[in-house]
């Protein structure tokens, strides 16, 4: 990728083996793909954040796309998602909002083949090095509590003052053990993006 807004890409795969006393077979597996963007409007109000919001489809698919690469499986065998943003000190909330929201779920969507769920997210201004829970549920289904989770992300030399930086997480699986009860995913519909 060759945005000149992106400063820096890192991917990350964490793999749980063992919860408790327990072994899981298969390990379950949270992959984030993160970008550190530069931020156009640090440092000044700008009423149209339209630029942002086509930097949130870009990113959608790119960081979408190498999650999906990182945990080694097809988009539509993916089963949670979630997306955060660290805005620099020099930055507003609203910024990360321009990049979260209007045009970053259609292309994480493509990417999965499905997503009938609101995609969770979290955003917030830091510093470098600042880390951020990145909030997980189930692609098609909110009412999955076993996917009802979350994966901290932080980049050492990130955000700088006049920077973004943009997470999305995708699993191929739910927690490790869950057992709290609720819809189940072979009881998923996949029509209202609740169950």
């Amino acid at each position: 990728m060759s945005d000149p807004l992106i400063r820096k890409l890192l991917v990350t795969v964490e793999e749980t083996h063992r919860e408790g006393d327990q072994p899981l077979g298969p390990p379950t597996r949270k992959a984030a793909a993160i970008a550190v963007i530069g931020n156009p409007f640090a440092g000044r109000h700008v009423a149209d954040l339209g630029e942002l919001v086509e930097v949130g489809a870009m990113l959608g698919r790119l960081l979408a796309e190498r999650a999906v690469a990182a945990l080694g499986i097809a988009g539509s065998e993916a089963e949670s998602y979630g997306k955060a943003a660290i805005v620099g000190e020099d930055g507003e909330l609203e910024h990360a909002a321009a990049i979260l929201h209007p045009k970053m779920g259609a292309p994480v969507r493509a990417t999965l083949g499905k997503g009938a769920a609101l995609i969770p997210s979290a955003k917030k201004r830091g510093g470098m090095g600042a880390a951020i829970d990145v909030p997980l549920g189930h692609k098609d289904a909110a009412y999955v509590r076993s996917h009802f989770d979350a994966m901290e992300i932080r980049v050492p030399d990130a955000p700088r003052r006049d920077e973004i930086v943009v997470a999305i997480v995708v699993t191929d699986s739910g927690r490790p053990l869950p057992r709290i009860g609720g819809l189940t995913t072979a009881e998923i519909e996949g029509k209202d993006g609740l169950r």
